[in-house]
């Protein structure tokens, strides 16, 4: 798994969460959202999916990262791609196990009662609006599956993580799609 930001090129998932520690520990009495999402987009001959991981201060700035996978054919269900886009990010949620997960926490475990707190969410490129979103019909699904994993789901059109951050970069086209 490779990651790149504006300032990185080919970070590792261990490298990322160094780069959220870090980042959490210059301000360990804030309160931080920890948000994962994904979205994709088709291609001709491919569909390039898009999965970012952002830790947001709130009010106070954020640390972002994002990760490419090529999927070598067209997803043209809206059931499949949307399966595929929760997929990506619930595999990422779960390298924030419990052990990391508490690593993150440690870090603002001083400042609680000042405070401080992390929640992780991750965000569904997916809305409950039947006249607007052909993903309507798959939202109970989606939603079901994050918490399964006790994740916070959040969707459109509060999904930023997925419907803009990974958005931009999945119908880039400068961004090469590697294979």
């Amino acid at each position: 798994m490779e990651f790149t930001n504006t300032a990185e090129r080919r970070m590792e998932i261990d490298t990322v969460f160094s780069r959220i520690e870090s980042f959490m520990r210059m301000e360990p009495h804030a309160t931080y959202n920890l948000i994962i999402g994904t979205d994709g987009h088709v291609h001709r001959g491919y569909t390039k999916m898009i999965t970012g991981i952002i830790i947001r201060r709130e009010n106070r700035g954020a640390w972002a990262c994002y990760r490419q996978v090529i999927i070598p054919r067209q997803i043209m269900s809206v059931r499949d791609k949307l399966s595929t886009e929760t997929s990506l990010s619930e595999e990422i949620a779960c390298y924030f196990d419990d052990q990391k997960r508490s690593q993150l926490e440690d870090i603002l475990l001083p400042f609680v009662y000042h405070g401080a707190a992390l929640d992780n969410f991750i965000h569904i490129d997916a809305g409950h609006d039947k006249a607007v979103s052909k993903t309507a019909l798959y939202v109970s699904e989606m939603v079901d599956r994050v918490e399964s994993l006790g994740w916070l789901p959040v969707i459109k059109p509060d999904s930023y993580a997925a419907s803009s951050y990974a958005d931009r970069y999945s119908k880039n086209s400068n961004i090469p799609a590697v294979r």
